[in-house]
């Protein structure tokens, strides 16, 4: 028997369980709905606050609640991801983002327009990477990398489809018009695409690895300290996605170029993903997540530092997009690559919820903080002090890899 036939069978997975239209689906669907349901409101959020009255701070907090409801619903989905597949609880998302999105774009007042924004965050929870990655995961065992990689390769061309999209449709169309434009899109791509290509069955959970250490995987120092270094690492990420277009404006750039710049960052995020495969290959688990987490101190610290001319900072929002890339494959494969796939969606919700609550903070602060720091220049410099402390943890959260105690496949070589 091969080595990859030894990875299959340990798995439990096999080609014949992987039914061929989930990559295109994915990516499709990944694009889609990271682009309508995340991507749009900063874009629209200055039109939105304006013809409603409503405080940008406001506004933010009710998308953030999104992402808090999405950290915290992650967890139960996870579990039913484990059991049952990821058919029925991605089909139900993408219904559901149509309502929220809807619902948005109709909201008379605030209240109405946060409760679109709660709906949305049970739609993120279902639709965004976290399902989309233990269905790759379960599906194609040893060879995940790589089928993770093409998915994410799509997911980061999110910013890059819908942002300039968005900011086309605004020039001639009301905000909620726009939101009501894309509720069409997103129905269009993501309900039938969900309900048609995850029909094949559920592969059963490969056996937990051995381990002479009786702690609870969750309650261990390494999964501590590992989570508590996503959570800064991913609150940094997504206040620099949230604080790109109001640091370029605040420096001269028009809204539109701006949004441009972002769209550019999602161009590299998807050239760091191509990068992953030969990372994962040529380091250790523990190196790989120290570095990534320091050059996303870096790049953050060099946006803040950085005032002009427009084509480097141009640039840097790129280098920017190809470090966040490279952090999105990094936590898709934390705990595969230190505690294998047999409670792959329950370990990886309990990973990413505290970070999800951080990242749900993150606009709210963005808008609350640029202030009273001095602008966007001086919170930038905050963050990369921030992701700076999250590569010390990331040090401190080693644990044996679980990948180097069983065969690996040559895609992951």
């Amino acid at each position: 028997m091969t080595n990859t036939q030894a990875s299959v069978a340990a798995t439990g997975t096999g080609a014949r369980s992987r039914p061929r239209a989930v990559l295109p689906a994915l990516c499709a669907t990944q694009i889609t709905s990271w682009g309508i349901v995340y991507y749009a409101f900063p874009v629209l959020l200055p039109r939105l606050t304006a013809d409603t009255g409503w405080s940008t701070n406001a506004a933010t907090a009710a998308f953030s609640l999104a992402l808090l409801v999405s950290a915290v619903v992650g967890i139960p989905v996870g579990r039913i991801l484990d059991r049952r597949g990821p058919r029925a609880v991605m089909t139900a998302g993408s219904v559901l983002g149509v309502l929220a999105i809807l619902l948005i774009a109709a909201a008379p007042n605030l209240l109405v327009f946060t409760l679109g924004w709660l709906l949305a965050g049970v739609t993120m929870a279902a639709t965004f990477y976290p399902p989309a990655f233990a269905a790759i995961t379960r599906w194609w065992g040893p060879d995940r990398v790589r089928a993770l990689t093409i998915v994410t390769l799509a997911g980061g061309l999110a910013s890059t489809v819908f942002a300039p999209l968005t900011a086309a449709l605004a020039e001639h169309l009301t905000w909620r018009q726009t939101y009501a434009v894309l509720a069409v899109i997103l129905a269009a791509v993501t309900i039938p695409a969900h309900a048609l290509a995850l029909r094949a069955p559920w592969p059963t959970a490969p056996p937990a690895a051995p381990t002479n250490d009786r702690t609870p995987i969750a309650r261990s120092r390494p999964f501590l300290l590992l989570a508590a270094a996503f959570t800064l690492s991913g609150f940094v990420m997504y206040a620099v996605v949230m604080g790109l277009i109001p640091l370029f404006t605040e420096r001269g750039v028009d809204a539109t170029t701006a949004a441009w710049a972002l769209g550019l960052g999602g161009v590299g995020q998807t050239l760091g993903r191509t990068l992953y495969a030969v990372l994962s290959a040529r380091t250790s688990v523990a190196a790989r997540t120290v570095t990534l987490i320091a050059l996303g101190a870096a790049t953050t610290g060099s946006l803040a530092f950085v005032p002009g001319p427009m084509p480097a900072l141009v640039c840097l929002a790129v280098l920017a997009g190809v470090v966040r890339g490279n952090l999105t494959l990094l936590q898709a494969t934390a705990v595969t690559d230190r505690w294998g796939t047999t409670h792959y969606g329950r370990l990886s919700a309990l990973l990413g919820a505290p970070a999800r609550i951080a990242a749900a903070l993150a606009p709210w602060v963005v808008a609350v903080l640029a202030g009273p720091l001095g602008g966007y220049p001086h919170l930038f410099a905050a963050l990369a002090a921030i992701a700076a402390v999250a590569a010390l943890l990331a040090v401190g959260a080693r644990v044996k890899s679980f990948d180097s105690t069983i065969p690996t496949s040559s895609a992951e070589a």
